[in-house]
């Protein structure tokens, strides 16, 4: 996004947990009621939601619009939920799985961010365990990137999606 802010633009996801030390309105997250979500999401104004930790999270059509009227790509950032109804929608998205090292390194990740109970962290190890099943499931995902090094990480990233803008513009 740093590097090419004038080709993507990040979807503000909508969530129904209350803002931490510091995320603002509009800005980290839309945050709503469960009642309005639900409504929302009753009325097709989603393209993708998801409960995690008791919390509803989900991205808006018009999240996705406000990107796409800038003339940018949109990038979203979900869990394997949200995959599973994006690739049901009339969306064309190349679909990118991030995983980590190993559940142990996951693990310690988690507990140095020093935001999870032990009865959380337990629940997001599960839940993580089943998504890396997913993720590792040949034809679910374009593009699976391991998080343990940065750089590396990155330049994978960043070839894949580079060849895949070159190969749109010829075919256009």
């Amino acid at each position: 996004m740093k590097e090419f802010p004038d080709t993507f633009g990040f979807s503000i996801s909508h969530t129904t947990r209350k803002p931490r030390v510091g995320e603002r309105d509009g800005e980290h997250y839309h945050f709503t009621t469960k009642e309005q979500m639900q409504k929302d999401i009753e009325d097709g104004k989603f393209i993708e939601s998801a409960t995690f930790g008791g919390n509803m999270y989900g991205t808006s059509k018009a999240a996705v619009a406000e990107v796409t009227k800038l003339g940018k790509i949109c990038v979203l950032d979900i869990d394997v939920q949200g995959v599973k109804q994006t690739k049901k929608s009339d969306l064309n998205p190349l679909l990118i799985f991030v995983e980590p090292p190993s559940i142990d390194e996951l693990e310690a990740r988690l507990k140095a961010r020093k935001t999870e109970t032990e009865e959380t962290l337990a629940h997001r190890l599960q839940i993580a365990q089943e998504e890396l099943q997913y993720g590792r499931t040949p034809g679910n995902f374009d593009l699976t990137i391991t998080n343990d090094d940065l750089d590396k990480a990155y330049d994978k990233l960043k070839k894949f999606i580079m060849d895949r803008i070159h190969s749109l513009s010829y075919s256009s």
